[in-house]
């Protein structure tokens, strides 16, 4: 099914956040019980579920110009969460968990701008599905 919303700026960013975010709450802080550490860990991954399929919406959205300012924006902003993550990793003073969880999400991130951008330049080169359905008259 074709998306028919227009592009948007922040739902891709606030999911990588929030997904993000959770992911670090699950293995920071103090004294956390299993079940909160597994119940946040469960978030995070339907989070980044949620953040997958806004990446497909906004990759394979059909509109009357190409590649538009919101497509990169949003691939600037996945791009910049990817050097976030990958400079909390770096950072020698946060524990071992946290910069596993950082290393965790550079990968993560930067496959995310990756699939984001040759699944938009696919759908921009593909044609239309009416174009495409329409007979030939020979």
């Amino acid at each position: 099914m074709e998306e028919r919303r227009s592009a948007r700026v922040g739902t891709v960013s606030g999911l990588a956040l929030l997904a993000g975010g959770t992911a670090v709450a699950a293995v920071a802080g103090g004294a956390h019980s299993v079940f909160s550490t597994v119940l946040l860990g469960l978030l995070a991954c339907g989070m980044g579920h949620a953040l997958l399929t806004e990446i497909q919406r906004q990759a394979r959205r059909r509109g009357p110009g190409g590649w538009a300012a919101q497509d990169t924006i949003n691939t600037a902003l996945l791009a910049c969460w990817t050097v976030g993550a990958l400079s909390m990793t770096l950072l020698a003073v946060a524990p071992i968990m946290v910069r596993a969880v950082g290393a965790l999400l550079t990968l993560g991130y930067a496959l995310s701008c990756t699939y984001f951008v040759l699944e938009r330049r696919r759908t921009i080169t593909s044609p239309a599905p009416e174009a495409a359905a329409a007979p030939t008259d020979q």
